[in-house]
């Protein structure tokens, strides 16, 4: 029996052809990783002194906008970072080893949308017209899920967890010196989280594409799903109530847009089977 021909030759090639493409797309996109690493390399003062060092001083965007809040409400509590910690290094090669990784990890995210460009004209020949259509926008949309949640880990979940971590206080006898790589792991763990986490409204998507779950689904389990949110908001952000209620807000709304993108696929399947 002969197979469908979904537009392509390549549904056609051996399980080593595919192997031979898949290693050119994943070769691309570590070069793309590679070049952008390179340059967070050249540019490290950028990196380091203007991204990465800069949610812990009192003249952060976010920590200037909760001084205002704290000056409005009277709530002394909402000034955040308003002392600044130091932050030392206690090995010997820990800079340079931090220059690297660093730099590793912003030619990750930078390259993102490239990432997942070659992922997608890896799997693409494999689908049907119709699939290649519906899926036409994945690209731009996965791109900008992931860059407003690095955005909302850096602006808002980052000063929270520098604020509430750099000042906890077991004993007025112990002083907080964080270290550079402690200090570095909190920062960049937060951001690819939160770029991960806000994928799910994609991840709803291709779940509903393939059948593993419906608007029903979803509805039934929605109260499941927030004490999931709550958990996850628990574990990404300091123990206080307020940075969890930041945090779980959009996490909800992302679960509500899912639910609203999984209700149109299926709307879309009923209409293209009658």
């Amino acid at each position: 029996m002969v197979t469908e021909n979904k537009g392509t030759n390549e549904n056609q090639m051996s399980f080593l052809e595919h192997l031979e493409v898949l290693r050119w797309h994943l070769m691309r996109s570590i070069i793309a990783v590679m070049v952008l690493a390179v340059v967070a390399f050249i540019f490290y003062n950028f990196i380091f002194d203007v991204i990465i060092l800069a949610p812990k001083n009192p003249e952060f965007f976010t920590n200037r906008m909760f001084a205002r809040l704290s000056d409005l409400t009277g709530v002394e509590s909402l000034k955040i970072n308003s002392k600044p910690f130091q932050i030392i290094n206690i090995n010997m090669a820990g800079q340079f080893a931090t220059h690297i990784s660093v730099s590793i990890i912003a030619g990750i995210i930078a390259s993102f949308p490239y990432i997942f460009y070659e992922f997608w004209c890896f799997l693409k020949p494999a689908l049907y017209d119709n699939e290649k259509k519906h899926a036409r926008g994945s690209i731009f949309y996965t791109s900008f899920l992931f860059a407003i949640g690095v955005l909302f880990g850096y602006y808002l979940i980052t000063p929270l967890s520098v604020h509430f971590l750099g000042s906890y206080s077991i004993s007025s006898q112990v002083l907080n010196q964080i270290n550079l790589n402690s200090y570095i792991s909190s920062i960049t763990s937060i951001v690819l989280a939160s770029g991960v986490i806000f994928e799910l409204p994609v991840l709803i998507y291709f779940l509903s594409k393939i059948g593993l779950v419906s608007p029903e689904f979803l509805k039934k389990y929605r109260k499941h799903a927030v004490v999931v949110i709550l958990t996850l908001s628990a574990i990404i952000t300091p123990p206080d109530i307020f940075s969890q209620i930041l945090v779980c807000m959009p996490l909800v709304l992302l679960y509500e847009i899912g639910i609203k993108i999984s209700k149109r696929v299926q709307k879309k399947q009923l209409v293209a089977s009658e």
